[in-house]
């Protein structure tokens, strides 16, 4: 397993990419390719070689956070995230993680890889943590603009993903709207509806945002701008509700005593709101493995985001995508 994490995107530069590889490397037993610029990557690593379960691929361009991301990757064929793609194409890896440029590293999957046979759209998969379990919201910023075919897609993709990864069961599918009712929303929504119902998918009508949270559904289907809308806010809420608890658990003495006695079911309720628990975001659609991580990625989620490429390899996620992507095709048009 051998797995090219670009290591200059993110906001934090190789500093938290190549210390969040180098604990995947000697962590989880898989082999890591650092791509981007080698002087500088090797300074990072130091002395941690990981026991030979790192290398190093050399390149000489970079795509920065700001620029465009399909103009950067036409005028710098040997920026990071593209050779990190090559490197999948050519067999020499096995999937790839970014913390960069989120865009770039689309345009870079498409042009590099192309997308599977019967998908106009890749898009993001994120999981958002919730009372029982956690769901799957797609697409949350690969497309802003989207056709109603394009969100049934997404449905078919997030579908896939959670029975072939996430070992779930026919899972329960709802369209994101402002109401259950199928005549609300926009004609997008409500032309998307009709495509579901059609189907053999297990699709149970429109559902609202507190849904992702409460309602009983695995995958959430939405557009990228709407999605993208709806994560930042639940990361918001999360980071909120953790400081507010624990600035009112330091009010008094008997708070600060009952946090003391509580301090492992709050450090495992941190745990479930926090990101970097589930390292980045899958990238569907592309004939081959891609996640893309949180530009303020920690160490940490950087080391999950690798796990997760790992495992999706391992689950041979591509092949059960096509399948059902193939089922399903009548409706994709």
């Amino acid at each position: 397993m051998n797995i090219a994490v670009d290591a200059m995107g993110g906001d934090h530069g190789p500093d938290v990419i190549v210390q969040g590889a180098l604990d995947a490397a000697s962590e989880l037993g898989v082999h890591v390719t650092l791509v981007g610029l080698e002087d500088l990557i090797r300074e990072k690593i130091g002395h941690r070689q990981a026991d030979g379960n790192v290398t190093v691929h050399h390149c000489e361009e970079v795509v920065e956070m700001d620029e465009s991301p399909l103009k950067a990757i036409r005028k710098k064929p040997d920026a990071s995230i593209r050779v990190a793609f090559n490197l999948v194409r050519d067999g020499n890896a096995d999937g790839v993680v970014s913390a960069g440029n989120s865009g770039a590293t689309l345009a870079a999957g498409i042009l590099t890889l192309g997308r599977l046979e019967g998908v106009e759209r890749p898009a993001i998969a994120s999981f958002v943590p919730r009372e029982r379990g956690r769901v799957i919201l797609i697409d949350v910023g690969a497309n802003v603009d989207c056709r109603p075919a394009h969100l049934f897609q997404f449905g078919v993709m997030g579908n896939a993903y959670a029975t072939a990864c996430l070992m779930m069961q026919d899972p329960k599918i709802g369209l994101l709207s402002i109401g259950e009712e199928g005549s609300k929303g926009n004609d997008q929504v409500r032309l998307a509806r009709e495509l579901f119902e059609e189907s053999r998918l297990n699709f149970v009508g429109n559902v609202e945002g507190r849904d992702i949270f409460s309602g009983d559904v695995q995958v959430v289907v939405c557009d990228g701008f709407v999605g993208n809308v709806a994560l930042k806010v639940t990361e918001g809420m999360g980071q909120a509700m953790t400081s507010m608890l624990k600035e009112e658990l330091n009010r008094s003495l008997m708070s600060r005593i009952g946090r003391f006695l509580s301090r492992k079911a709050l450090r495992l309720f941190s745990q479930r709101l926090d990101y970097a628990e589930y390292g980045g975001a899958p990238l569907l659609g592309l004939k081959g493995v891609a996640i893309v991580c949180h530009g303020g990625s920690s160490p940490r989620a950087i080391r999950n985001g690798i796990r997760q490429a790992a495992v999706n390899v391992e689950n041979q996620v591509l092949d059960k995508m096509s399948v059902e992507l193939n089922n399903f095709r009548d409706f994709m048009v």
